[in-house]
This record gives structure tokens, sequence and C-alpha cells, in this order.
């Protein structure tokens, strides 16, 4: 089996030849096209002038015949170009991302950001370098969002987390199919738009248009008065007076309900949303898949008559292109005559009685699907990487060869957190990588309660709340001091630990805003109250005295260190975590290499 690297070098070659194929074809019938066009005017005006009417007019018709064959092959190519092109791009993607080279991808989901969740800003979750531009590769709205609920709403049973590895890890393996599924988002100019409002409006249909009487009246009217109109102009017996009517009454329904344009506009905003919600749900309806989860989520694409959703979607899709002509000044003639927009208006009604309240369950399950196909990346580029196992028993974390997912070249650490001994006093000097390992443990976390790998050989957890307060700054809009800002995180994290059986805390440099007797002091009672609840937890220190915590808690609280060394007169640092409290220090060194004199300090 290849390695992921040279299953995406190997596609993306193929589909760039592909594309260069569709090019050529392209090239080609654009010159066909236009030789046909030149050709069949040249012999029309040649048999024309040559008094063979009859040729002429067949030259003419079997000209518009071939030109408008051509058009629409044309387009079919364009189209066909344009997902080869979504195909290569998807793979020039994947192989990006596996060279290191993601933080260049546009979207890294600054709109998620928000300082008052318990643990995304500390932990990189959102923003540029951060774990969802590393992998999102959803496109549209709920997609995004669900991605970012994956990240930041953890499921409340180990059931449902269970579930979704097993479809993680059968997505992962379907690597083609995951790529095609994923192109068809690909395939608008815009970004897809919110789909809140058509949702809606699906949800309530307006039964009026679907009574009999109204049926009948609809469908009669344009009928007779299409009669009416045909007898006055091919023969004398019908006054003019009987379409006239009919055509004034017809165009005072069309203008009278503005509500109904309003409807129809909505439908149309949307349809470039509809067509891809539709090649979406064709791509996961006709796959066949074994995770349970995956399988359940097909269940729910079927309509109140059994109908699936990808059909039914079809069907709303060409409503959409039936409504899209009716801004044309040319098609008014024929709205009048067929009363056009009463036609799309029950078509409308009719689809939203049947389909309409499960539009919003369907758009779901694709936001579900492009979520765990961006979880998937993970699995599909480290299959080494462990899927972790999940506990609902006893607090406890223990993890081997455990390394951050975002870097490059991870420093792997051994770590255990048990009901007895679950908070982790972490001392080193400077740039050590105390923080490091803080944000490591907790993006791991994440990663393992959204069903997904963890960059560890083993990895065995139970479902933990998390919270953080690591940095913390000030917010000038509301006035508040980092200090201050400060003690609000730790006083969430306070409550949560009297609230609930079970949390995980990473607090980094906690209480730096004010004096160091303060710090010290401050530090040390909320330790001691969060292991006394039997809270589990990291924290990162530069306070030494700290370390007697470890005596004084019967080991309930344990002391881990990261140390330097020099080489040629240069700082190094191995980044590997050890038991005991730091030894060395290294402030007055670096201190020197920003070019201050330290024996003038003194």
């Amino acid at each position: 089996m290849l390695e992921p690297k040279e299953q995406y070098e190997k596609r993306k070659m193929y589909y760039a030849r592909r594309l260069e194929n569709q090019n050529q074809m392209i090239n080609q019938l654009s010159n066909v096209r236009l030789v046909t066009f030149l050709a069949g005017c040249a012999l029309a005006v040649f048999f024309y002038m040559t008094q063979r009417s009859s040729l002429g007019w067949g030259t003419v018709i079997l000209t518009a015949v071939s030109f408008a064959g051509l058009v629409l092959w044309h387009q079919k190519l364009r189209t066909r170009q344009k997902y080869m092109r979504a195909l290569y791009e998807n793979y020039d993607q994947a192989s990006k991302r596996l060279a290191g080279e993601w933080k260049s991808f546009a979207d890294y989901g600054e709109d998620f950001k928000d300082n008052a969740h318990p643990y995304s800003e500390d932990l990189d979750l959102f923003g540029f370098g951060s774990l969802f531009q590393w992998i999102n590769v959803a496109k549209t709205f709920r997609g995004r969002a669900k991605l970012k609920e994956a990240l930041t709403e953890p499921p409340e049973g180990i059931g449902m987390i269970l579930k979704k590895q097993a479809a993680i890890k059968e997505l992962a393996r379907n690597l083609a199919w995951r790529q095609r599924f994923l192109a068809e988002a690909r395939l608008t100019e815009q970004p897809l738009k919110s789909p809140e409002l058509i949702i809606e409006w699906a949800k309530t249909y307006d039964p009026t248009y679907l009574r009999v009487g109204v049926l009948i009246f609809a469908r009669a009217l344009p009928i007779i008065t299409s009669a009416f109109l045909l007898c006055y102009l091919l023969t004398a017996r019908v006054s003019f007076w009987f379409p006239l009517t009919g055509l004034v009454i017809q165009t005072s329904i069309l203008f009278v309900g503005k509500q109904r344009g309003k409807v129809l506009n909505a439908v149309y905003t949307y349809k470039d949303s509809i067509k891809i919600y539709e090649k979406m749900l064709e791509r996961f309806e006709k796959r066949i898949f074994q995770a349970d989860y995956l399988q359940t989520l097909k269940k729910g694409l079927y309509n109140r008559d059994g109908k699936t959703a990808f059909e039914q979607i079809r069907k709303l899709s060409g409503l959409a292109e039936l409504i899209a002509n009716r801004g044309n000044a040319m098609f008014l003639v024929i709205n009048i005559l067929t009363l056009w927009d009463m036609q799309c208006m029950i078509a409308l009604e009719s689809w939203k009685e049947k389909s309409g309240h499960f539009l919003g369950c369907w758009v779901e399950t694709l936001a579900e699907l492009e979520a765990l196909s961006s979880l998937a990346i993970i699995h599909s580029d480290h299959p080494s990487w462990e899927m972790p196992v999940i506990s609902g028993e006893n607090r406890d974390i223990r993890v081997v060869k455990m390394g951050h997912p975002l870097l490059r070249e991870p420093v792997y650490n051994d770590l255990s957190m048990t009901e007895a001994s679950g908070i982790l006093l972490i001392t080193g000097s400077n740039m050590s990588g105390k923080s490091t390992l803080l944000r490591t443990m907790g993006i791991n976390l994440v990663l393992a309660y959204a069903g997904a790998p963890v960059c560890a050989q083993r990895f065995s957890c139970s479902m933990l709340r998390i919270y953080t307060c690591m940095r913390v700054s000030d917010n000038l809009g509301e006035n508040i001091s980092s200090f201050y800002a400060e003690l609000l995180r730790i006083k969430g994290i306070v409550s949560a630990s009297k609230t609930e059986e079970k949390i995980f805390f990473l607090l980094d440099e906690i209480f730096k805003g004010t004096n160091s007797q303060d710090r010290h002091a401050g530090a040390r009672v909320l330790i001691r109250q969060l292991s006394k609840v039997g809270a589990l937890g990291m924290v990162s220190t530069h306070d030494l005295e700290l370390g007697d915590l470890e005596r004084e808690s019967d080991r309930r609280i344990r002391n881990y260190h990261f140390r330097e060394y020099y080489k040629n007169d240069q700082i190094q640092f191995d980044y590997k975590l050890r038991p005991g409290i730091s030894t060395t220090r290294n402030a007055m060194y670096l201190i020197k290499m920003a070019g201050i004199e330290v024996d003038q300090i003194f």
C-alpha cells in the first residue's frame, strides 16, 4: 500500500493530466463550434443567393440544431473540467498539509475565535496556525460550524465518541470517495450561505395553493385563455374581449401577490447551495458504509413518503432553475400566459408539504459528514497515531510518547495522572517547553473527545471537562485588566470543580499580574483547593518554592521539570519531561543575549 504522500502525489498528477485533456477538448470544441456557425451561415447565404430557399432554410435549421448541441456539449465539458479542478485542488491541499505547508490555507476559522470559551483560545483551536486551519476541509456553512462544534462541544457520552471513531476510521480508508464528496462543495463560485433562512422557509408551507379549487383554477385558466387567444387569431368567430379578459385576470393574479415573489426569490437565492446539497447527498446515499454511525446518518435521508433525500433536493433544484428566468423581461409574456409563478408556487408548496420538515436534518447530515471527513484526515495522514481509549469510570489520563499534533517534528513525552496523583506541577527555565506541554495535553484531549486519533503511541483518558487559563490579556473595551481577566478564568475553573465531578485544568504561570509574594501565596492556595476536590490538571510555573506541595499533599501533587544544557556556549533544550523540581535557570543568560550588561545591574 502506498504511503499517504505517494497517494496524494499520484492522484494529483492523474487529475492534472485529466485537466490538461479537458482543456484540449474544450479548445477543440470551441473551434468546431465556430466553424459550424460560419459554415452554416455561408451555406445559408449561398442557397439564398442561388434562390434555393428550401435548402437555405434547411441549412439554417440544421446549423441552429448543431450549434445548440455543441453549446450543450461545451457546457458539459466545462462542468466536468470544474469538477476535475476541484479534485486536483483537494489532492494538492492534502499534499501541502502533509508537507507542513498547511498554514497557507485561507480558512483558519477566525470567525470561531471566542475568548469566553473554556479552552479554545488557549489551545489554538481557531485562528492562524490553528487546529482548524490544519484539518478543515468543510466548505458548506454548516459543515464548518459542525467541525467547530466537534472541537469545542464534546459529546456527553462515551458511546457517541466510539461511534465517531469507527466512522472516522472508515472515512479515512475511503480516500477517493471522500475527495469526490468534498469536491462537490468546491463547485460553487461564492461561499455557501447560512441555510437557516431556507430551512425555516421549508418548514412552513401555505396550504392555500394545494386546495383542489386553486389547483383546478391555476391549471385551467391559462388553457382557457390560450384557447380563446388562438381562436381569436385563427378565426373571426371569437371576440378579442374573451382572451383580453383572461389575460387581465391572469396579470392581476400575478401582480397582486407580493409575498409570492419573496418566496420565489428566496428559493432562487439558494439555488447554488441547493445544487451542492443535491450532489453531496447523492454521493453519500449511493455509497455503502459499514460504520454504525454512518448507517444511522443514512437512515435519516428520506422524506415523508420514503423518497430519498437527494431525489427530493434534485426536485427542489429543478424548481429553483424554473424560477431563475422570472426576472427576465422577455419572460413576462410567458409568465402571464401560463401563470408561471402560480405553477411554481404550487410545486414548491407541494414539495414543502412532503419534504420541507426534513431539509434541516439533511443539511445537518452533510455538515456532520464534512466534519467527520476533516477529522478523518488525521487518521489518513498519520495512520500510526493512536485511536484513544475513553473510559467512563475513574478520573485518569495515561499517555505514552505523546507529542503536539501541529508540530512538524514534535518531542514525545510520557504522562500519567490518576485520582491518587492528579496534579502535575511543571517547572523549568524560559523556553524549555512548559507551555507547549500543557497545550500538547489539551489539544490531544480535544481530538480524543472529537473521535479522532491523537499524536501518541498510547493514549487513554476518562471523560473530563477541559478548562484552561493560559493566554490572558487586557480587555480595554470592557475595562478589564489582564490580572482581573485571569481571576475570572480561575473563578470559572474553581466553580466548575465544585459543581462537576470530573474536570481537567491547565494553568500556565498563574497570577503573573501581581507581585511575587501574592503570586506564590495565591498559586499555593489554588492548587491545594483543586487537589482537595480531586480535579486533574497541570500547572506550569517558575516558582520553585511550590515544589513543596508534593510533600505536603502526600504526592497528590507531583513535580516534573524541563531542563536546558549548554553546547559551544549556546543554550540547548531537549524538551524531555523529567520527575522532580527544576535545578537550572537561564534568565541571566537570555538577558545577556539581549545585549544587556548583567554586571552593571548589581
